[in-house]
């Protein structure tokens, strides 16, 4: 399998989380208590299978080459817009996390920020996968050369085989699966 469709098939993944977080968000807006452990889940999703294993692959395999051999065009893409998007999608996790501290410490006003953000991230990922879906990848294998791709496609695989010693995939979607069934 070559690198984008891999990440692409990880897009997939994570368009799935954000409609978990979506229902878990409706749910609170409906009155119904926050579940701390779902999300706790959900962060620990969030940061090791989307940011860790997602982000991690497109930034050390695909978005260094294009830095390199890309230009000015290249390093606008990657440095303007999809690093600052990760960084971004960071930035809402860690005020979610405070957020839910805030609620459980008695803080009900808190549950705005909770709301907020994770809308926000969902908000964030969704328009964020759609530009690398349908701009920055296609762009990166009609512009790069070929042999590049190729090497893109070895990191990554190497970057897949190293997570499935550890068993990052698998574990990640049982959990998602489990979401999925319980948010329905």
């Amino acid at each position: 399998m070559k690198a984008i469709e891999i990440m692409m098939n990880e897009h997939r993944v994570i368009e799935r989380l954000i409609i978990v977080v979506r229902q878990i968000c409706k749910g609170i807006m409906n009155g119904e208590p926050i579940c701390y452990e779902d999300f706790e889940k959900i962060i620990d999703f969030i940061r090791v299978y989307s940011d860790e294993h997602h982000h991690g692959k497109e930034e050390k395999c695909l978005f260094n080459q294009m830095l390199i051999h890309l230009g000015a065009l290249g390093e606008k893409l990657i440095k303007g817009g999809m690093l600052v998007e990760h960084d971004l999608g960071r930035l809402y996790v860690k005020d979610l996390e405070e957020a839910l501290e805030r609620v459980k410490a008695g803080d009900e006003e808190s549950k705005l920020d909770v709301i907020a953000n994770a809308i926000s991230y969902t908000h964030l990922l969704t328009r964020h996968i759609a530009k690398e879906d349908e701009l920055i990848y296609p762009f990166a294998l009609n512009k790069l050369p070929q042999e590049i791709v190729e090497e893109v496609n070895k990191a990554c695989l190497a970057f897949e085989q190293e997570a499935a010693q550890k068993s990052v995939q698998d574990s990640y979607l049982e959990l998602l699966s489990k979401l999925e069934e319980k948010y329905k």
